[in-house]
């Protein structure tokens, strides 16, 4: 069975991945991995957690193929905005930690030139996979939240850059909504954006653009004017009400919600989006 195929077991198999390892054991080795990952230079560390992490450490504890978790982090990598590179220096920091001898705790130096061509492959399919489907669907919506997708928000964002043009005017402004991810864990942190996106869309239902534009964070595009300022403070109230709902998901709060005025350029918006994102 290829890699691709078995990445497609669904969250069935996850959780028997999961139950294939110590669970002592898997948190130790993530404790491990994302040290060495942080030493090696990752940029964000509020973006590294993600649920195909603890997926990752519980299939290596047990006896199970890597290969699909693997696929499935490289495809959440990507999902969340790591270049290619990244994705694999954090591989690489794995394989170093993976090497060295159990309960070793001193200092690992990653080589992405060591990876076993097994992990390297499986990890970069899936990232691959995904950069080529945003790549022919850029107007997607994510699947998890229903948002649309950050690449849609900077066609979006073209759109309102030429509008500004042609009028002389700059109306638009974007709300921007994070949470504290680094708090929750697993599918906690999904449940939290989803949650996120239901207050976003009830408080927002005039057709503005709502993005979700990295792992923890979403926007929304629209136009300046006297309803603003309540618009954002109902959205603090009602996404306080939704994570409150679930013990689980409560941590991730309280959103903090901001008003971020658009760069003088389109280029200027689409570096801030890649910056907000991280």
């Amino acid at each position: 069975m290829g890699v691709r195929e078995a990445a497609k077991g669904g969250a069935g198999r996850r959780s028997d991945a999961r139950r294939s390892g110590s669970g002592d054991e898997a948190r130790a080795l993530r404790s491990r991995w994302r040290t060495a990952t942080m030493a090696a230079g990752w940029a964000y560390p509020a973006d590294w957690p993600l649920a195909e992490v603890d997926e990752v450490c519980g299939v290596l504890m047990g006896a199970a193929d890597p290969s699909a978790a693997l696929y499935r982090l490289g495809s959440a990598r990507a999902e969340a905005g790591a270049g290619l590179a990244e994705t694999l220096l954090d591989l690489a920091a794995l394989h170093a930690v993976l090497a060295e001898p159990p309960g070793s705790t001193g200092i690992v130096s990653p080589n992405v030139d060591a990876i076993p061509a097994r992990m390297l492959r499986a990890t970069a399919l899936g990232w691959g996979d995904v950069m080529s489907r945003q790549a022919s669907n850029c107007a997607a919506d994510n699947p998890l939240t229903g948002l649309a997708t950050a690449a849609y928000l900077r066609t979006r964002l073209r759109e309102v850059y030429a509008e500004n043009r042609a009028s002389g005017r700059d109306d638009y402004v974007l709300v921007l909504v994070r949470l504290d991810l680094s708090r929750t864990t697993g599918w906690s942190r999904v449940v939290a954006m989803t949650l996120l996106a239901d207050a976003l869309r009830e408080v927002f239902d005039s057709g503005e653009t709502i993005a979700s534009i990295g792992p923890s964070v979403a926007a929304v595009l629209l136009k300046r004017d006297e309803r603003l300022h309540r618009a954002v403070l109902n959205l603090r109230v009602l996404t306080a009400d939704r994570l409150a709902v679930d013990p689980h998901v409560a941590p991730s709060g309280p959103a903090k919600v901001w008003l971020e005025p658009l760069p003088t350029t389109y280029e200027g918006a689409s570096e801030l989006l890649t910056a907000l994102g991280r």
